[in-house]
């Protein structure tokens, strides 16, 4: 069978599925896909993504890509057929051909960087549209403080210590990140986290560290002995799964 390659640019809330990566469970976001190539062409189709996002994070932006059967369906019919057979939660938001092949493009291996949107709710209540869609942090956050811990965290450094045990120990843990971006309008403060990549839950505990230092139960400088591997240091602190959003990959 010849092929074309097809990438897929895919949005869905993350509270129903077991996060990015295909389960035992066949409910990632990733199995389902491949069930709907599956209900359209009845062929098994393996489809590959720019990254793992976690049980509960959403995506706006995720990049996918698939080998179809050349000449089968147009990209935009490819998307339509694609969202018929798709749990409501997770759709397609663009299709379109791109160049195949072992030096083709590739949804992970060409990636050249990540955003990030973590949302925080920052009032003694939660409001109930936000639920699952942002962090509710009651404690008042000192804005100031925040802004200075984000920049202590841009940069290229070794973020050994923002990364979670998954089941595999990291061996490559420097990291750029370009940018923390702060944003506040009443009690949500969006903040905007742009890298050259992100390690396993890195940017919840860059959230969780940064909101602990705001909320002046930690100071600044906890955040520059967290990234001097000389000084002995460790945060558990962590944003929950439903705050964060994958925005962007660039290529």
């Amino acid at each position: 069978m010849t092929t074309e390659r097809l990438k897929l640019t895919v949005a869905y809330d993350g509270a129903p599925f077991d996060g990015w990566q295909s389960q035992a469970t066949a409910n990632g976001v990733q199995d389902h896909i491949e069930a709907a190539f599956l209900a359209i062409g009845g062929v098994p189709l393996r489809i590959h993504g720019s990254g793992r996002t976690d049980a509960g994070v959403h995506a706006t932006g995720q990049i996918a890509h698939a080998d179809v059967p050349r000449g089968k369906l147009s990209p935009a019919t490819w998307m339509a057929a694609l969202n018929a057979n798709l749990p409501d939660s997770i759709r397609i938001t663009r299709a379109s051909r791109v160049r195949g092949g072992d030096d083709g493009f590739h949804a992970r291996f060409s990636a050249k960087g990540k955003r990030y949107i973590y949302r925080i709710w920052n009032a003694t209540y939660m409001h109930p549209l936000e639920i699952g869609r942002a962090w509710h942090v009651p404690r008042p956050l000192d804005l100031d403080l925040l802004r200075a811990a984000a920049a202590k965290l841009t940069g290229r450094h070794n973020f050994i210590r923002f990364t979670a045990n998954r089941r595999q120990k990291e061996t490559a843990t420097v990291r750029t990140v370009r940018r923390i971006g702060v944003q506040s309008r009443g009690p949500l403060i969006t903040l905007t986290f742009e890298g050259d990549g992100f390690l396993y839950k890195m940017v919840r505990l860059l959230t969780g560290t940064i909101i602990r230092v705001a909320e002046k139960r930690a100071p600044v400088s906890f955040i520059t002995d967290l990234l001097d591997l000389n000084v002995r240091a460790r945060t558990h602190f962590m944003g929950v799964a439903g705050g964060l959003s994958l925005a962007r990959v660039f290529y």
